[in-house]
């Protein structure tokens, strides 16, 4: 009897269709895969198990047999993203950014320890805070996840300067020489402009201290010799997505910059915070493809990087000549994939993002900005270019779909404008 799934397949080829071909996608965290990419997918593996890491010709390092193959597929991730990151670890078992940062939580952190991070408020990552695995992670019991209170956890934010999009370094070194944290986590999720990592590690190394750069949003910048170098700059550890501007299967990667025997010692508890910590096995079947797109990457990750920010740079500023309200223009709106736009003057943030979507088949998402105190209630829309660029959009088209951006911002219904300008762009670039 032959299972009847042509309904499943009918709703899978509908989203190929919407997404994939008749959409603008504005949302910052996602990206396309080359075919090469996606076809790698499609293999035994998506059944298998390998805990542990890759055996060797020496070593029985799995805790299952059957593992050949895998083994070389992941070793060869490890060793090319070293290579293309400029690093000396890197451990891609984790599924996601945020099980990134899980790991290094576990593998760092212990109940009572103090952390410095990036806000919500102010674009940082939820799994820094406190209702994220950071916070739980140092919360004891006693100690309360709400902030400014006498039993709080010892979670503190970087000041930031008056716009809210950059730190104010003279107050954040003050914060570091204060509270003397056990890690400090850097970047955000709302990520227009670099970090002072330079200024910040500094002090950290002296006072042995380790810096996390979470990445999540940056990584193809970074490794595409953009944005900027955390590395270079001081960062012990880099945490990222491989899906955002990294243009990979949905996957995490640890990478390390370390060498002394202390600097080790953080890398192998973060590597039991990965396994048993906070995996088992890890989506065997999309690492053949993360292994392609570290290729990928390599040959054309300047290009791609650099037509980026010159996108979104473009976008911003052809949406201000629209008369909508860009964040940061004194700052030159971005020197990221991202823009922060103002929507209030065309009304509730959240009823806009999904008018875009169902009326005009733009997708972006609704997002807090500086000074937001309101999660329910935000002020902004978090878009970015790397998707759109990939599919080969320039700097010119910037200017054509701001036009439509701003038409259905003010409700007008441009689906089928939108549906016509996309028809152009179709097939995937820089791979």
């Amino acid at each position: 009897m032959t299972v009847n799934i042509s309904d499943v397949l009918d709703i899978v080829s509908r989203q190929n269709q919407w997404r994939g071909r008749e959409s603008i996608n504005l949302i910052a965290s996602e990206n396309v895969q080359s075919d090469a990419v996606k076809r790698a997918e499609i293999n035994d593996f998506m059944g298998r198990y390998a805990e542990g890491h890759p055996n060797t010709y020496q070593n029985d390092r799995r805790y299952y047999e059957g593992t050949r193959y895998i083994d070389q597929i992941e070793s060869m991730a490890v060793n090319e993203m070293i290579k293309l990151a400029n690093c000396l670890q890197a451990d891609v078992r984790p599924v996601s950014g945020n099980a990134a940062n899980t790991a290094v939580a576990l593998g760092l952190l212990r109940g009572n320890d103090t952390v410095i991070v990036n806000s919500i408020e102010n674009g940082g990552h939820i799994s820094h805070n406190p209702i994220g695995v950071v916070g739980r992670r140092i919360q004891v019991r006693g100690k309360v996840l709400s902030l400014g209170q006498e039993n709080s956890i010892n979670l503190h934010f970087w000041p930031t300067t008056k716009d809210g999009y950059h730190l104010n370094t003279p107050k954040c070194l003050d914060l570091l020489e204060r509270t003397s944290p056990n890690l400090v986590i850097l970047g955000k999720s709302l990520f227009l402009f670099p970090e002072p990592v330079k200024e910040i590690a500094e002090i950290c190394r002296a006072k042995n201290i380790p810096v996390l750069y979470d990445g999540a949003h940056v990584l193809g910048l970074i490794t595409g010799g953009k944005f900027q170098d955390p590395f270079k700059e001081g960062a012990h550890f880099i945490n990222a997505s491989t899906h955002k501007t990294f243009p990979g299967p949905q996957r995490g990667v640890i990478l390390g910059n370390m060498s002394s025997d202390q600097e080790i010692k953080w890398w192998n508890s973060v590597d039991r915070g990965v396994m048993p910590g906070s995996s088992s096995s890890h989506h065997l079947h999309t690492l053949p493809g993360m292994l392609i797109a570290i290729r990928e990457m390599a040959e054309y990750g300047y290009q791609y990087a650099s037509q980026t920010i010159a996108n979104a740079k473009a976008l911003g500023q052809a949406l201000a000549d629209e008369g909508v309200n860009v964040e940061a223009k004194e700052f030159g709106y971005t020197e990221s994939h991202q823009l922060a736009l103002n929507v209030t003057n065309f009304g509730d943030a959240k009823t806009i993002a999904r008018s875009l979507a169902e009326n005009n088949n733009i997708i972006t998402n609704y997002n807090l900005l500086p000074g937001d105190k309101d999660p329910n209630n935000p002020s902004g829309l978090r878009i970015g270019v790397q998707e759109m660029t990939r599919y080969g959009m320039k700097e010119d088209d910037m200017q054509e779909l701001a036009g439509l951006m701003k038409e259905g911002l003010e409700g007008k219904v441009v689906k089928d404008q939108i549906i016509q300008f996309r028809s152009g762009f179709t097939e995937v670039q820089y791979a």
